[in-house]
């Protein structure tokens, strides 16, 4: 059985965890960034919280395609003030960033995951990590978020993406993080064509990504709008489907801005075809 330790919290993944998102900025892709109202963004996180979410994943700088990067001093001074609120909760926080001083300041704040979009690349980051009991997660991106959609090219993604995740794994372990803190995310959206995103969706776990624990975040994102037509507003059923579909591939995490639906479309799957 897989184990995710993750600070002060452990989970045996004998099911499938449910991330709900919370995004502190004022260009969420998705719509509901929340940016200079604490309250609002606490009262959102409680809501995922009490619709059942397993973990919290809160962000201060947006990655949309397209996005200008934020101060470390502007990100810090969204994230804080809710943070230090919502890790009171009982609840596993996870922090939703590529710098090392805000990852610093999260993790003493009460943050139990970092979720790194460039995969602890950074030598900082690293350290910082490596020097907790925080969990991971170690993510796949083409480019960088101002400019990965202009033109992603890859001659096969999935073994690409795949050989970017074992190098970034094996730098982790040098750096002496065990492997039960350790998540995989093979990055939908972040530099992919819809091409690419299928391929590595149907790839998702049939292949087991190096064994380790894999976290998959579609819900909402452009391939879906591409898929279906609708605008990102219209997009819970897309992105309750590809959750499912995520989980019966062997997704370990989804990570969703729909929790209560998510929850519900699993319980039903869990109920029919698990027998539970």
């Amino acid at each position: 059985m897989n184990i995710l330790n993750c600070g002060s919290y452990r989970f045996e993944l004998n099911r499938p965890l449910v991330m709900g998102i919370i995004n502190l900025t004022p260009d969420s892709f998705s719509g509901e960034g929340i940016v200079g109202d604490v309250d609002r963004a606490i009262a959102h996180a409680r809501r995922q919280y009490e619709a059942g979410a397993d973990i919290l994943d809160i962000g201060a700088e947006s990655s949309r395609p397209g996005a200008v990067p934020t101060s470390e001093k502007e990100e810090l001074q969204r994230l804080l003030p809710v943070l230090r609120v919502i890790t009171q909760w009982g609840v596993p926080v996870s922090v939703d960033t590529y710098k090392a001083g805000v990852m610093d300041a999260a993790l003493r704040a009460g943050a139990s995951m970092i979720n790194d979009i460039t995969a602890l690349t950074s030598p900082e980051s690293l350290a910082v990590v490596a020097g907790s009991d925080c969990a991971l997660c170690v993510m796949h991106m083409q480019g960088l978020p101002g400019t990965m959609q202009q033109a992603p090219v890859y001659g096969d993604v999935v073994a690409e993406v795949g050989r970017f995740l074992r190098l970034a794994v094996d730098r982790c372990s040098a750096a002496g993080i065990d492997r039960q803190r350790i998540v995989v995310d093979p990055g939908f959206g972040f530099g992919k064509s819809l091409a690419h995103n299928l391929a590595l969706f149907r790839a998702s776990t049939a292949a087991e990504w190096l064994g380790f624990p894999v976290l998959v975040g579609v819900s909402r994102k452009s391939m879906l709008g591409e898929i279906t037509g609708r605008p990102v507003n219209q997009r819970l059923a897309a992105s309750v489907a590809a959750a499912l579909i995520a989980v019966q591939k062997g997704a370990a995490i989804v990570r969703v801005h729909d929790v209560a639906e998510t929850r519900d479309a699993l319980a039903v799957w869990s109920a029919i075809d698990q027998g539970e």
